[in-house]
């Protein structure tokens, strides 16, 4: 049924926007992914968003602990409503929850900041297996809970007198890095053909007025055109 929900749907979009749907499906992924943990700045937030869906990232995950993650509309452009967000506020501890999931779909917990461990950006081997990234705020970074169960750590490599990058700056750099890796690889890092269906279906459903009606209807009628076929 999920393909014929596919087909159905897209009746109500231009045939623009479904080669558009098409094409861009193909280059997203799910084998590198972004969690951000208590980023407030609505500002940063929603450029990291833009970034991600540039580069043909789908998941991000958003991490509440203090902080409330608010985007900003005329930074994200729109962006956001392209992407999976996962949000985890309802924990106790939600930076672990959210470690445990990740590492329960096979990710990799990478942390991006300086470290005694750490790889340079350059150097990050891709090949191993699925990548979380994790990026923290400016001022404080990610938490000890992140520090302390992350498999790896990231640098990206700074000559001058400042700390840090940007936080979006950070997340433009590694994502253009790491994407080029692993497009330029053997790894499967598409999405599957099931994944591609659950996706296309989010984005018609944000792009078509009334999408919930439409479908509801049209499970409807395939039920019932069932239930007739059955007698």
């Amino acid at each position: 049924m999920a393909d014929s929900l596919i087909a159905y749907l897209e009746n109500f979009i231009s045939d623009n926007r479904k080669e558009l749907f098409d094409h861009i499906i193909e280059y997203r992924t799910r084998y590198i992914t972004v969690a951000l943990e208590d980023i407030y700045q609505s500002h940063n937030a929603s450029a990291v968003l833009r970034t991600c869906d540039c580069f043909g990232i789908q998941d991000v995950y958003i991490v509440e602990n203090k902080n409330k993650y608010s985007v900003n509309p005329e930074v994200t452009i729109g962006s956001d409503k392209w992407l999976s967000l996962k949000k985890y506020n309802k924990s106790k501890n939600n930076s672990l929850k959210a470690i445990d999931d990740l590492r329960k779909k096979g990710y990799r917990i990478v942390a991006t900041t300086p470290h005694q461990d750490d790889t340079e950006l350059k150097n990050f081997d891709i090949l191993p297996g699925k990548v979380a990234l994790f990026f923290g705020t400016e001022l404080q970074g990610l938490t000890d809970n992140i520090l302390q169960n992350a498999d790896e750590f990231l640098k990206i490599p700074m000559y001058g007198f400042t700390e840090s990058y940007n936080i979006s700056v950070s997340a433009a750099l590694i994502l253009h890095t790491l994407t080029e890796k692993m497009r330029a690889s053997v790894i499967e890092w598409q999405l599957t053909e099931e994944e591609k269906i659950e996706v296309k279906r989010t984005w018609l459903k944000r792009s078509i007025r009334n999408s919930d009606l439409i479908e509801k209807e049209f499970i409807s009628n395939q039920i019932n055109n069932q239930i007739i076929k059955s007698k």
